[in-house]
Parts: structure tokens; C-alpha cells; sequence
């Protein structure tokens, strides 16, 4: 509608413009150029009007869209850094651990190192002794059973057997015997023999024959020396086998040391071991999530960095669409108020009369020529009415109206003017598209990336629910299991007080029972025994026989069996009395196995539960934990979707139409430029040409 007013205006100017002549309608004469002005600068209020209102509603829509992104993205940035600092803390607990589980692990190696060490220098030693002892062992008994056969063969002399029966041989055998066991043993024999018996052995070495004449010699004193040689080599064998006695015990008390020293460091490697396995295993969960937890840190801290990146973007696009805000409504209204008064000042009474006589036509001539300054304004205001048209531009109709009637320097001015301002826009859509761009893809970047995030988050929390689940059912079995297994101890004691009180009272009956059978025994034999001793004590007086008298009183030929079948009783109450001990006892015994093992079984399976518990409470707080995650990352999605629509509202009609609008603003500016040429001194017939 202002386009069709402004061409509308612009034609009726050239008319006088131009030195033509003025051909005035009917309407004419009810609507003159003055009216007209008025009318499109009336237009043209409405106009600014219309433009304030659009601003404002454009300023309005970025103005909540700075608000709920800064909010946002502030919040999301302190909710990142408050996630750094608990992952960094978290990264440095983990680290810690980790370097204490290492050196805790070294401590083990180490000592599992000395142990094994000690270890082996005790088996050395042990070898080492065990060695000594098979060689003095060997040497003992080699030497016990050499002065065996010496004494053997002595002691048949010294018991009387005759000398002639023993051969030179065996004595000097005997005698080489006795000097290589007192040289080997010397140290051993120490104190042992006098140096008396030192003599007479020395002596019986140098000749043993001299020893065991065939006759005791006044120097003998008929005390064969042969006896003192025979002691001498007792006293040998016992002080050998005394030392051999010693020896053995030595071994063997050093053997079960070795033993009880062997089987502790056994276990203290077994059980250091045991630790290394459960530490390495910590220390590989523990680097896992430090591993984990870094990544997390580097995550966040990437969302963090996009995030403050953004929120800058975001404040200053936002402080640049505050000044424009602000330049623009106060630009609008100066070019309000220079409306309103101009409105004002060809609207007053003086001005219509002095416009009234100015342009009546019946004072109007018809020009015979043009200056060359109104043709080169008319030709540049033509040029400029048609691209406006073509382009539908208000402002360049605008300018060709007011070429008309402006100086050629103020249109100048607002020709360069225009153009700086068509270049700055076209620059500024440039960067706006740019920026548009840039965004949507950096945009469709972090969504994906926040999608495959909750990917792995969900999976992670369904894991971790399967994984709670699991140890929840777990945790009741090894419970339930716990109770039954309680209750199997109280019914097995139960039993166990039953089966006791069936033992004493079975006890109790035999005991009692056989008490009463050796009474009645007793009594039995007491009458028997004593019957028959009487019997067997009287003798018929000397004299005449008496007359016939009693039949000789016999036992009961039942006594002896009824006596036999209360030992048989007897014996067998003792049997049953002996059998129900031993069956008490394998009774009380595997009570007691069934006790031990149950407890056994309890306090495992306790164990188990408390470590299935703390899993289960690390699993439940990892849970947690991803939850949060994934309640974040959604957040995040959410955020992303909505800065997503905000850049389509605001970018989608920048990208569909740059082109078109980059064109049509270059065929504006070049019209401009023509439009100056023009002014300038070009020739019109050349742009007319190339248009």
C-alpha cells in the first residue's frame, strides 16, 4: 500500500518537477500535491507505528529467549561445576585408594618374599640337620653294632667259655674295634672312661693275646683282664647308645618344630596371597571407575565449555539486540516526531492558503524548457521508482519521491547513507546465517552425543537394577538358608537333649538292674558256697555207725543254672551298658560335627551376605548416581530441543530466503549506486541499457 502511494506521490512531483505541463483532473482539484503529502506522511506515522509495534513484539520474543536460555544454561553450568567438583573429589578418593592398595599389595609381596625366604633358609637348615643326623645316626649304629659283636664275642670268656675257642683273629679284630671307635669317638668318650680303663684299653690294643692266657698269671690275680676289657666296651655301648637315644630325639623334636614352623608361614602365604587376590581385584574396580570417573570429568567439562561458550554468545547477542532496541526506538521516534511536525507545519491554516494560491491552477504556465539538474533528478527518480517496484522496497520509493524534491546533496547523502546501511544489513545477515548454521550443527552434535550418553546410561541403570536384583534374591536366600539351617540346630539339640535323656535313663535301668542281679547273686552264692564248705567239712565220729539217718542234703539242681542265667544277665546288662556309652558318644560327637560344620556354614554365609550387601549398596548408590546422570543428560535433551525450535524460529526464514534476499539487496544497492551516477552526471540511456 505505501509502495503504490509513494509511486503515486512521486508521479505527481515530476509533473511540475520537469517544466512540463501540468494537466490537472478533477480529482486534481480536490486532492493537491500539498494534500497528498500530507496524506502519505499521515501513511507514513501509521506506518512507524506498525514498524514500532512489529519491533516490539520481535524485542519481546528475544528478549524471553535471552531470559530462558541465560537462566538455563546458568543453572546447567552450576549444576556442571558442582558435577566437577564431586568427580574431581570422587577422582581423588579413587586415587588415593588406589595408591593405597598398591603400596598395601607391595607390603604383601614383600612379606610373602620374607616369608617365602624364611622359608627356605629353614628347610637349608633343616636339610642341613637332617643330613648331620643320617650320617651321625649311621656312624652310631655302625659303631653300636661293632661293639655288639665284641662284646658278644667277650662275654662268651668272660661267662667261662674257654679261651682256646677264641681265635687270635677275633681278638685282634676285638681290639682293632675297640681303638677305631675310641679314635673316632673321642670327643664323645670324653670323661666318659677313667685313664685307668684308657690304660688297660691302650694295653689290650697293643696285645690282646697277653689278655686271655689260657691260665690267670700271679699278675692277673686270677681276675681275668678280659673282664675289664668286656666293661670297657659296655660302658662304649651304652654311652653310644645313650648319645644315639639323645640324637633321635634331637631330630625328632627338631623335625616337629620344622613342621609347626613350616605349616605357619604356609598360611601366612596362603592367607597373604589370599589378600594380594582380594586387593588386586579392589584395586581393578577402583581404577575402573577412577578410569570411569576421569572421563566423566572430561565430559562434563566439555558440556560445561560448550555451555559457557553458548551463555557468552548468548549475553552479547542479547546486549546487542538490547542497543539495537534501544537505537532503533529512539531512531523511530525522532523520525515520529520530525512527521508529526512537519505534519503539523503543512497543516496549518497560514499553509494551506499560501499552498492554496501557490499551486492553483489557473496560475499555472506550461514551462517551454528543463534545466539539465531536473532532468538528471527525474531520470535518477525513475530508475529508482522501478526497481522499487520490482524489488517492492518501500525505502527506495521513498527516496525517489523525495529525490524530487530534495537537493542533490542531501540525496546524495541519503543514497550513501542507504547503501552503508544495505551493506552493514547484508553483512549482518551474512553472520546471522553463519552463526545459524554453525549452530544447528553444533546443536545436532551434543544431541547425539546426549543421546548415545543416555544409550549408555539406561543400560547402565538396567545393569545395575539386574545387578541389585540378583543380590536382593541372593541376600533372601542366604537368609532363608541361614534360618532354616537355625532352625535344624535347634531341632538337632533338641534331639540331641532327648536321645541324652534316653541315654541316662537306659544307664540308669542297666546299672540298676545289675545292682539288683548281684544282690540276688550274692545272696545265692553266699547260701551255695557256704552249703557245700559244710558239707564238705563234716567226717563221720569213731565208733559204732549210727542208725540210718537223713539222705546227704543236695543243692537245688536248678541253682546252678538259675546262678549262670544271672551272670549271663548280668554280663549282658553290662554289654547294653557299654554299647549305649559308645552310642552316646558317637551321638555327642556328631552333634558336636553337625554343630561345628552348620556354624561353619553360617558364619560363611553370613559373610557372604555382608560383602553381597556392600555390593548391593555400591550398586544402589551407582544407580542413583546414573540416575541423576540420566536425569540430567534428558534435561540437557530437553534444552537442546528447545534451543533447536528457537533457532528454526529465528533462523529458518534467514536460510530458506538468503539468497533471494542477498539478490535483491545487491540489485538495491546497485540501483542506488545508478541512482548517484545518475546525479552525478551519467547518462540515463546507459542504465537503461544494462537494466
Amino acid at each position: 500500500m505505501i509502495k503504490t502511494l509513494l509511486l503515486s506521490a512521486a508521479a505527481v512531483a515530476i509533473g511540475p518537477a520537469s517544466g512540463s505541463v501540468a494537466v490537472v483532473t478533477a480529482d486534481g482539484d480536490k486532492n493537491r500535491p500539498v494534500t497528498k503529502v500530507i496524506t502519505l506522511l499521515k501513511d507514513m506515522q501509521k506506518q512507524l507505528q506498525k514498524e514500532a509495534d512489529e519491533d516490539e513484539a520481535i524485542y519481546d520474543k528475544m528478549a524471553c529467549w535471552c531470559q530462558t536460555n541465560d537462566r538455563e544454561k546458568t543453572e546447567a553450568i552450576k549444576t556442571a561445576e558442582v558435577r566437577i567438583d564431586g568427580l574431581t573429589t570422587k577422582i581423588e578418593e579413587l586415587t588415593a585408594g588406589s595408591a593405597r592398595l598398591n603400596t598395601e599389595i607391595k607390603n604383601l609381596e614383600k612379606e610373602i618374599a620374607e616369608n617365602q625366604d624364611s622359608l627356605d633358609k629353614a628347610t637349608a637348615i633343616r636339610e642341613k640337620q637332617l643330613a648331620e643326623f643320617n650320617a651321625e645316626e649311621k656312624d652310631l649304629l655302625e659303631s653300636i653294632s661293632a661293639l655288639k659283636a665284641a662284646i658278644t664275642m667277650l662275654s662268651k670268656h668272660n661267662g667261662g667259655t674257654g679261651f682256646l675257642q677264641i681265635r687270635n683273629t677275633r681278638l685282634m679284630g676285638v681290639a682293632a674295634t675297640l681303638q677305631n671307635e675310641m679314635t673316632k669317638h673321642s670327643s664323645l668318650l670324653q670323661g666318659v672312661l677313667t685313664h685307668a680303663e684308657r690304660r688297660t684299653a691302650d694295653s689290650f690294643i697293643k696285645a690282646p693275646a697277653d689278655y686271655f692266657d689260657a691260665a690267670p698269671t700271679f699278675k692277673q690275680s686270677y681276675a681275668p683282664q678280659s673282664g675289664e676289657i668286656f666293661g670297657i666296651l659296655r660302658q662304649m655301648l651304652e654311652t653310644f647308645e645313650s648319645n644315639l637315644s639323645a640324637s633321635q630325639k634331637e631330630e625328632l623334636a627338631n623335625q616337629q618344630a620344622y613342621g609347626e614352623l613350616k605349616a605357619a608361614k604356609e598360611d601366612e602365604i596362603k592367607a597373604g596371597q589370599a589378600q594380594i587376590d582380594s586387593k588386586t581385584g579392589e584395586l581393578a574396580d577402583t581404577d575402573e571407575k577412577n578410569a570411569q570417573a576421569k572421563v566423566d570429568v572430561d565430559d562434563t567439562k566439555a558440556s560445561l565449555s560448550a555451555d559457557e561458550q553458548f551463555l557468552s554468545m548468548l549475553k552479547e547477542k542479547c546486549s546487542m539486540a538490547d542497543k539495537e532496541w534501544e537505537e532503533r526506538q529512539k531512531t523511530r521516534q525522532l523520525e515520529m516526531e520530525a512527521v508529526s511536525q512537519a505534519l503539523a507545519v503543512l497543516s496549518g491554516d497560514d499553509a494551506h492558503d499560501l499552498f492554496t494560491r501557490t499551486f492553483n491552477p489557473s496560475f499555472l504556465q506550461r514551462s517551454s524548457s528543463s534545466s539539465s539538474s531536473s532532468d538528471r533528478r527525474s531520470a535518477a527518480s525513475a530508475l529508482l521508482a522501478r526497481v522499487a517496484e520490482r524489488l517492492h522496497s518501500p525505502r527506495l520509493a521513498t527516496l525517489a519521491y523525495n529525490l524530487k524534491l530534495d537537493a542533490f546533496t542531501r540525496v546524495k547523502k541519503a543514497i550513501d547513507d542507504m547503501v552503508t546501511q544495505l551493506l552493514k544489513e547484508q553483512e549482518d545477515e551474512v553472520k546471522h546465517k553463519d552463526f545459524c548454521t554453525g549452530e544447528f550443527n553444533t546443536n545436532q552434535l551434543q544431541t547425539e552425543k546426549k543421546e548415545r550418553t543416555k544409550e549408555d546410561l539406561l543400560a547402565s541403570i538396567e545393569d545395575l537394577e539386574m545387578t541389585i536384583d540378583e543380590l536382593a534374591k541372593a541376600i533372601d536366600e542366604l537368609n532363608a538358608e541361614i534360618a532354616e539351617m537355625q532352625v535344624q540346630l535347634k531341632r538337632a539339640g533338641e534331639d540331641r537333649e532327648k536321645e541324652n535323656a534316653e541315654f541316662q535313663t537306659t544307664v540308669a535301668d542297666q546299672r540298676e538292674t545289675q545292682k539288683l542281679l548281684k544282690t540276688a547273686l550274692q545272696v545265692l552264692g553266699d547260701f551255695y558256697n557256704k552249703k557245700t564248705a559244710s558239707l564238705l567239712q563234716r567226717q563221720e565220729p569213731a565208733g559204732p555207725p549210727p542208725p540210718a539217718g537223713f539222705e546227704t542234703y543236695k543243692n537245688n539242681a536248678g541253682s546252678g543254672g538259675v546262678i549262670q542265667l544271672i551272670q549271663q544277665i548280668i554280663s549282658d546288662a553290662k554289654a547294653m551298658e557299654a554299647e549305649a556309652i559308645r552310642s552316646e558318644e558317637d551321638a555327642q560327637k556328631a552333634y558336636e560335627d553337625f554343630v561345628k560344620e552348620t556354624n561353619a556354614s553360617i558364619e560363611a554365609k553370613s559373610k557372604d551376605i555382608v560383602e553381597k550387601s556392600e555390593v548391593k549398596a555400591r550398586a544402589e548408590g551407582e544407580l542413583v548416581e546414573t540416575k541423576e546422570a540420566k536425569e540430567a543428560v534428558i534435561l540437557e535433551l530437553e534444552q537442546l530441543s528447545n534451543y533447536n525450535a528457537q533457532l528454526h524460529q529465528s533462523c529458518d526464514f534467514v536460510l530458506k530466503n538468503f539468497d533471494l534476499r542477498q539478490t535483491a539487496r545487491d540489485e538495491e544497492i546497485e540501483a542506488l549506486r545508478q541512482a548517484k551516477a545518475i546525479l552525478s552526471g551519467a547518462k540515463f540511456d546507459n542504465f537503461l541499457q544494462r537494466s
